[in-house]
């Protein structure tokens, strides 16, 4: 079997990535415009909760009276090149420290330097025989593409029903690799472990977290 990982809420908490960059765009916001940093970081979790994700630097800046688009680039910038405070979960941890019999693969979709600063901060590329970073290879590549998983299959010259495929999202994650025989696992744990799945598009296995996955590949195998 081979094994392929997602990264994001799958072997880390997003919400702690957007925690840290928000922290680096307020020490920049600090040294470039005197404002408080840690009320400037208030203020973006703030907005995060009233306004979800998208445009929490904009309307950061507004409040203060700055509207030039440059100075919103500079700080998504800051965000994405930021070496984050993250870590792995527990379970995710001791999980990759004990399949040493499986070859892994790691799969992301995301900015690819943000995606790159993630895994070097968790420190574990060493953990994977290769890292794929979606968007290195054009957007067209992220999923629910299965065109980085078909350089694993071609990688390991294997069928489709040799791939372990462990993520979280059903709405991008296991699309269009369930119908190819592709073992998907849907781990419920982050911010889409309540999500409600489009038809056909959740994994065909669930479970609780990752202390539960080295049990499953017995039962899939036996």
């Amino acid at each position: 079997m081979i094994l392929i990982f997602d990264l994001d809420e799958t072997l880390y908490e997003e919400r702690t990535y957007v925690e840290s960059g928000f922290r680096s765009v307020a020490c920049w916001l600090e040294t470039q415009f005197a404002w408080d940093r840690e009320t400037s970081y208030r203020l973006m979790t703030a907005l995060l909760e009233q306004h979800g994700r998208g445009r929490v630097f904009d309307r950061l800046l507004a409040a203060r009276g700055i509207t030039r688009k440059s100075i919103v680039r500079h700080c998504v910038k800051v965000y994405r090149h930021h070496l984050p405070e993250i870590q792995l979960w527990p379970a995710a941890r001791g999980l990759l420290q004990n399949l040493p019999r499986y070859p892994l693969y790691l799969i992301t979709d995301g900015h690819k330097i943000a995606q790159a600063r993630k895994v070097e901060a968790l420190g574990i590329a060493h953990r994977f025989r290769k890292v794929y970073l979606t968007h290195r290879y054009g957007l067209r590549s992220a999923k629910p593409s299965t065109a980085c998983f078909e350089r694993v299959r071609t990688r390991e010259n294997c069928p489709w029903t040799e791939l372990v495929h462990i993520a979280d999202n059903p709405a991008k994650d296991f699309v269009n690799l369930t119908p190819l025989g592709v073992h998907t696992v849907r781990v419920l744990t982050g911010g889409h472990r309540d999500a409600k799945a489009a038809p056909g598009h959740d994994a065909r296995y669930r479970i609780p977290d990752l202390t539960h996955l080295p049990q499953f590949l017995q039962r899939i195998q036996s």
